[in-house]
């Protein structure tokens, strides 16, 4: 309605008492009810709680079992994203920046590379259907290779099997 000041005339003045019958309760229930009850976060931002990791589950728990498994699914689906959205802003550079890409765009290839390296240690020869568990044990398998031979692409250390003999 236009400003609520003097009415002209006598329909004017029906017109602004009808407006103010019908939006008035509908103003006072959305400012005193409706506003103060309502979450502060936007839909789009909605933050699941961290669940308990698959190691922290007991083998008889298959809800923990189960909540695990959606986390890290949900946590793979980020990590492909970041790693899509670095892909892209190193494109986007190479297209703008033409031939001369590889000075000025290479700082965003190396956080692509390691990213996406991270991305592989983690998720990479897991096969089309894996889950927590397999991941989990990839980890373990990792670090226990790490352990007896180091860091995995430094080859074997040859003072390991001299020491087991």
């Amino acid at each position: 309605m236009p400003e609520q000041g003097v009415p002209d005339n006598l329909f004017m003045k029906f017109m602004y008492t009808v407006y103010n019958a019908v939006d008035g309760p509908i103003t006072w229930v959305r400012e005193t009810i409706v506003e103060p009850n309502q979450k502060v976060y936007p839909w789009y931002h909605q933050k699941f709680r961290r669940v308990p990791s698959i190691d922290e589950c007991y083998t008889d728990d298959p809800v923990c079992y189960m909540e695990a498994n959606l986390q890290y699914r949900r946590d793979r689906q980020v990590d492909e994203q970041v790693l899509s959205i670095l892909r892209q802003r190193f494109e986007h550079c190479v297209i703008y920046e033409g031939p001369d890409h590889m000075k000025k765009c290479k700082p965003l290839l190396d956080i692509y590379e390691e990213a996406s390296t991270n991305w592989f240690i983690k998720y990479g020869d897991l096969g089309g259907y894996h889950n927590v568990l397999s991941a989990y044990m990839k980890q373990k398998h990792r670090m226990i290779w790490e352990r007896r031979h180091g860091p995995v692409g430094s080859g074997v250390r040859t003072e390991v099997k001299e020491a087991e003999q």
